[in-house]
């Protein structure tokens, strides 16, 4: 993105805009460190330095594996992820987890050169904006000879009326192409500025002031917003979406359809969803058909198989029974994956069964194995295989292995600073179609009585680089006011004798 406080701006030659004089003021310690720390954050290099740190974080986080969703939240599943990196990063697996590094796109480093490279920012077309206001509302109108000598497109025509006749056509001339004429009561002779798009460029600072909001609508999200990426919860039963919401997702049903080929065709589920135990909002779901409530989302995002179990303690009363999704695989794919957290139990039962279509040798056809973990423990306390129907002791509980159900995988999403990133996105856009596809256009007029006295000599000049499309366009503006027929070559080298 263009940089509003290093961008080149055509400008005049210092022989047409006398530098301004520096008053030394006394600020005072205050509005002088101040000054400074603005007179920081608006410099180019701390921009680019900016810049380069967010790629680096980004850089990081795309080489170095990063938590999946929800894996922090949880302090047994985030350990266990983080041991399952040692074979990787050996000893740098430790300090990665401590700095960050393993969720940079969570971190306090990224979170804080967002905020830092937003003031930048912020400073920087703060900085830029009073100039482009004076440029465009207080335009400078007088140049001096030598600007008419050296600007970027200059020519000059001869024209067989009087200088102010000459003008007048001038200017209409200007007029008729929506150009805005302010009049130069100086001399020599007789003066006008003329210009179009003075608002263009603001392109520049509407750009990045959409970049700014950009970023804080990520922040925001970051801060206050949640992803859970597929929620399991297994047909006929609830499961809460935690996060402080209050909200619990109950699914109903479950519907798969597929081709004759047997490739997924459609799939959706029935959901029903609760606040503080109160149904809010109903309604089927897909991928892209979500259920929307106070901000949060909830989205078709996967399904799968999941066991109804039944876990007893020693007295026969019923701990847990319900349905646990087997929602993950290890490492090898081979086995699929559930665990529960046994309520009033410092326990968390893990059940496991051989994935669709692998063949195990330890877990055979209607067996689940059960696990028993006890908090803070990496290993065990029991296990067990469990055929269909059958109830077995595992450690100090009965647990029945009931049957297959299925799970409705949903995703739910709060994106609290999404339409501060569409909004921004806007911005953004219009702002560098403004600076790229849309040019200030300013040009400078001098009319003289020529030196025969048998008419008038219009010099014009823009202090515009050498754009072809433009330089077309200024050829064929000061051809339109020359009443000689020759060509323009002939023209020019009369006047440059003249001039000698």
């Amino acid at each position: 993105m263009t940089d509003v406080c290093s961008r080149p701006e055509t400008s005049l030659p210092s022989t047409a805009e006398p530098p301004v004089s520096r008053k030394t003021r006394d600020r005072g310690p205050v509005r002088e460190a101040l000054h400074r720390v603005n007179a920081f954050f608006y410099h180019k290099k701390t921009g680019l330095g900016l810049i380069l740190a967010m790629a680096v974080l980004t850089l990081i986080g795309t080489v170095v594996e990063q938590a999946p969703d929800g894996v922090k939240d949880d302090p047994q599943a985030w350990a266990s992820w983080v041991s399952s990196l040692r074979p990787r990063y050996g000893g740098w697996t430790g300090f990665l987890a401590i700095t960050g590094m393993l969720d940079i796109f969570g971190s306090i480093w990224l979170i804080a050169v967002t905020l830092l490279l937003a003031i930048s920012i912020i400073a920087c077309t703060c900085h830029r904006v009073p100039q482009l206001w004076r440029r465009a509302v207080h335009p400078h109108v007088h140049v001096t000879d030598g600007f008419f000598e050296h600007a970027g497109l200059r020519d000059q025509v001869v024209m067989s009326l009087p200088p102010q006749d000459a003008l007048d056509r001038v200017r209409a001339l200007f007029r008729s192409r929506r150009y805005r004429v302010l009049e130069d009561p100086r001399g020599p002779g007789l003066n006008l500025y003329a210009d179009h798009f003075r608002w263009a460029p603001f392109g520049t600072a509407l750009a990045h002031a959409g970049f700014v909001i950009v970023l804080l609508g990520v922040l925001i999200s970051n801060l206050y917003g949640f992803k859970e990426p597929a929620l399991p919860v297994a047909v006929g039963t609830t499961a809460d979406v935690g996060h402080g919401t209050g909200l619990s997702v109950r699914a109903e049903a479950f519907t798969d359809k597929y081709t004759e080929q047997g490739r997924p065709l459609d799939y959706f589920s029935d959901v029903v969803l609760f606040k503080d135990g109160a149904q809010v909002g109903a309604q089927t779901v897909r991928v892209n058909s979500p259920l929307r409530y106070d901000g949060v989302a909830v989205h078709q995002a996967s399904y799968g198989i999941a066991a109804a179990v039944t876990a007893k303690d020693q007295a026969g009363a019923t701990v847990f029974s319900g349905a646990v999704p087997l929602a993950w695989q290890s490492e090898d794919k081979r086995r699929s994956i559930g665990k529960v957290k046994l309520p009033g139990k410092d326990m968390t039962l893990y059940v496991v069964s051989a994935a669709s279509g692998a063949v195990d040798r330890e877990i055979g056809a209607g067996q689940v194995l059960l696990e028993l973990y006890r908090s803070g423990s990496q290993e065990p306390s029991a296990s067990q295989i469990v055929s269909q129907g059958k109830s077995e002791k595992i450690d100090e509980l009965s647990v029945t292995f009931e049957r297959e159900r299925q799970y409705t995988g949903l995703m739910i999403v709060k994106d609290p600073g999404a339409w501060w990133v569409w909004a921004g996105s806007v911005c953004m856009v219009i702002g560098l179609v403004m600076t790229m596809c849309v040019h200030h256009r300013r040009m400078w007029v001098r009319v003289t009585a020529a030196e025969d006295g048998s008419g008038s000599v219009v010099r014009i000049a823009a202090p515009e680089r050498q754009v072809t499309t433009y330089e077309r366009w200024f050829r064929r503006f000061t051809a339109a006011l020359s009443d000689d027929p020759r060509p323009r070559e002939e023209t020019l080298a009369d006047h440059d004798r003249l001039r000698r």
